[in-house]
């Protein structure tokens, strides 16, 4: 059985959760998520969503887990959301935003420009000596890490000085340099 699988999922007050058609949409206060689901069979009972697989197949215990992990993660977005912070590590570097658009100025000839999807809420936080600050915030954990990802993969961080854009308390793993 799988661990994650199966604990239910505590639906809180001000969430409706819908099952019907190979589809589960949850609707709460910050959005409306909808998630297509195959080869579990997912049940509500009173405040709780319960995810049941019919075999011990292998392709059936790896989706047990990840529809209660995707369904849960759906709960918690449209009831609290989630939040990611960026830092901008490196001389020069900054990021600045109007509306959903984020411009950021990261070493190159031209400054990157992106359209944010407009599920994803941007601010940019700039203060004097300190690195600037990308706060990505959404209901939807999927595209929030997609956003993140893309963002990052701008420039990303270097082993030997640390700098590129980084998730704020990421560790990164450092690297001596040449030794005269």
């Amino acid at each position: 059985m799988s661990r994650i699988g199966k604990n239910p999922v505590v639906v809180p007050a001000g969430v409706t959760v819908e099952v019907k058609d190979g589809m589960v949409t949850v609707k709460g206060k910050k959005g409306q998520l909808i998630q297509e689901f195959a080869d579990v069979t997912i049940k509500m009972e009173g405040d709780q969503v319960l995810v049941e697989r019919s075999s011990d197949s292998k392709d059936q215990r790896a989706k047990h887990g990840l529809y209660r992990a995707l369904i849960s993660n759906m709960v918690v977005g449209v009831s609290e959301g989630f939040t990611k912070e960026l830092e901008l590590v490196g001389v020069g570097y900054r990021a600045s935003n109007q509306g959903q658009k984020l411009d950021l100025a990261l070493g190159f000839s031209h400054n990157i420009v992106i359209d944010v999807a407009p599920e994803v809420v941007v601010e940019t936080i700039s203060e004097k000596g300190k690195n600037p600050i990308i706060k990505l915030t959404s209901f939807d954990k999927q595209l929030l890490g997609a956003v993140a990802a893309k963002i990052r993969g701008f420039r990303r961080p270097e082993p030997y000085k640390g700098k590129g854009v980084k998730f704020v308390g990421e560790v990164l793993r450092r690297k001596a340099g040449k030794s005269a």
